[in-house]
């Protein structure tokens, strides 16, 4: 008659032994997460940085169109009256662009995908526009010719001594700085997030089905089917 084995040593040989799960083991969510986060924080610095270069554009395009670009004179019987022109004498059109970029700018923060892409595209063809409408602004006289013939209430007299100033070319940078958030949002835009991303409620996680005989008895154990 074969030796009475010790209680403890039936119990133990009583518990299912543990089996490895097949193939690799997956990394836990909390790791996938914190390997994620670096890459939506550049993405968040990234749209952060667009956006800034839209205000800041616009905020300098919007400041200049009152100060004056070009300066001159107008001559009428004998007497000489200065004139001067200002950014929005001149040209109308970089104010309205710059009132366009600070709304694409909230389009940006309010699409996705495709539609951010297309107002990536706005905004860059705003931020041409200023510049173009600056550049040729460095150099018009027109307004000050308008301006000289109201002056003297002589139709047809001209300006002269006419010089510009430094305020189209700063202007222009203002464009400048339109076109490269646009050109941002177009290369870059659709790995950013939209507004209100982080507040978004994540998705209701599936349970993970149990694979080793050890996982199928804390199952059972906690009253769950370990089949489903």
């Amino acid at each position: 008659m074969p030796p009475a084995q010790p209680a403890a040593a039936q119990s133990a040989a009583a518990q299912p032994t543990t089996e490895p799960a097949d193939g690799p083991t997956a990394p836990a969510p909390e790791v996938a997460e914190t390997a994620a986060d670096p890459a939506r924080k550049a993405a968040r610095r990234e749209l952060g940085t667009a956006l800034l270069l839209v205000a800041a554009g616009a905020a300098l395009v919007l400041s200049l169109s009152g100060r004056v670009w070009a300066e001159g004179a107008a001559v009428a019987h004998g007497t000489r009256f200065p004139i001067e022109a200002t950014g929005s004498a001149v040209t109308k059109l970089p104010t309205a662009l710059a009132l366009l970029a600070l709304a694409a700018a909230v389009a940006v923060l309010a699409t996705r995908g495709a539609w951010r892409v297309v107002v990536g595209a706005l905004l860059a063809l705003a931020g041409a526009g200023i510049a173009a409408a600056a550049a040729s602004g460095a150099s018009d006289r027109s307004a000050l010719d308008s301006k000289a013939a109201s002056k003297a209430a002589i139709e047809g007299v001209r300006a002269v001594d006419v010089t510009h100033t430094a305020w189209p070319w700063v202007t222009l940078v203002g464009g400048v700085l339109i076109l490269l958030a646009g050109l941002a949002v177009i290369a870059r835009g659709r790995t950013w997030p939209g507004m209100g991303s982080r507040y978004e409620t994540p998705g209701p996680r599936t349970p993970k089905r149990p694979t080793t005989s050890a996982e199928m008895w804390n199952a059972l154990d906690r009253g769950e089917d370990p089949t489903h």
